[in-house]
């Protein structure tokens, strides 16, 4: 009998390094089909799909024309994503995104209510500027992608699955937007930063998008592969190793708990869906980069994009000039020894 089970565990140890080959040589046509209309930006497209790998969502931070629209449709089309996007505005309601209930009459003169499925009803939603709706309407998209359901006139209506949602926020223009509570930006898994183009990227950018034909990314993916490929993400084994590092990490980013630079400069640092956040990533990661198992150089290469948007520095550390990626930066120094 005893001889049975590890044969079994055999099988299904060889099994799951079999999927994960496969899901390498997927992730890797992904990354090149990508690669053929975004030049550059390696790292935000790293980061944005390792959210959608990892099965959550993402927010991108940066200044108007970097390509974020660009590339969350390049994403869906590239994922065999069905994708809808929404241009947030002060005026935007909430059945503007959920749908709303409009009224029919048959033949016979019969007035019933029929519901309308709003933009969120897609695989991959694209939020642009969500910071400029209004808190109301905020929380009806937030609570969907909690919930991963919305309710309408009492009746439950399940979203498609998967669901994932890329919002984009622009941080120039505060004035008149309605930024992100914190318990609501906890619910991205990841910020990603986009910043400009390094000088060769921007002169491909140039000569490439200014003809008369641009590169058609092709579909490689189906919602159902990449389905397939999340549930493999959430078996892959992770080390004890790497386990102790991602709590080290996170629990040193609380005031409170032990860490003298944290105590000065920390207002209030992450929760466990950090950590859970890390749990997936870390793996998305090791299989982004054509490795099986995820090591210590992805905890420390996820910190910033997992944790920057789930901490406070307090006022003195603010008056001093430093940022969240400074006291991120300085832990994960302290990580490595």
């Amino acid at each position: 009998m005893g001889m049975m089970k590890t044969t079994e565990t055999s099988l299904d140890e060889k099994a799951i390094v079999a999927a994960a080959e496969a899901a390498l040589a997927d992730i890797a046509s992904v990354r090149q089909e990508v690669g053929k209309v975004i030049f550059g930006q390696e790292k935000v497209v790293e980061n944005t799909l390792l959210a959608v790998l990892s099965g959550g969502h993402a927010l991108l931070v940066g200044v108007p024309g970097l390509a974020k629209t660009k590339l969350v449709n390049t994403l869906g089309g590239v994922l065999g994503l069905a994708a809808n996007r929404i241009q947030f505005t002060p005026d935007l309601m909430p059945s503007d995104i959920l749908g709303s209930e409009v009224m029919d009459q048959d033949d016979q003169g019969r007035r019933s209510f029929r519901f309308v499925k709003g933009p969120i009803f897609a695989q991959l939603l694209m939020a642009d500027e969500i910071n400029r709706a209004s808190p109301r309407t905020q929380s009806a998209l937030l609570q969907a992608m909690q919930e991963y359901h919305i309710t309408v006139a009492g009746q439950r209506l399940d979203l498609p699955a998967p669901f994932h949602v890329l919002a984009t926020q622009n941080p120039l223009e505060q004035e008149g937007t309605y930024p992100l509570p914190e318990a609501q930006l906890d619910r991205f898994l990841l910020q990603v930063d986009v910043d400009y183009p390094e000088l060769a990227a921007e002169r491909q950018i140039l000569l490439e998008t200014t003809g008369l034909s641009e590169a058609k990314p092709e579909t490689v993916l189906t919602a159902e592969r990449l389905v397939d490929i999340q549930r493999l993400i959430r078996q892959m084994p992770v080390s004890d190793a790497v386990v102790d590092a991602i709590l080290a990490l996170v629990r040193s980013a609380r005031p409170g708990h032990g860490n003298a630079a944290t105590d000065k400069h920390v207002a209030w640092g992450p929760g466990p869906r950090a950590g859970q956040a890390m749990m997936l990533c870390a793996r998305a990661r090791a299989l982004y980069e054509g490795r099986l198992a995820p090591s210590l150089d992805d905890v420390h290469a996820l910190a910033e994009p997992i944790l920057q948007h789930r901490m406070a520095l307090t006022f003195a550390a603010r008056a001093e000039g430093m940022s969240v990626r400074d006291v991120i930066a300085g832990l994960v120094k302290q990580a490595k020894g």
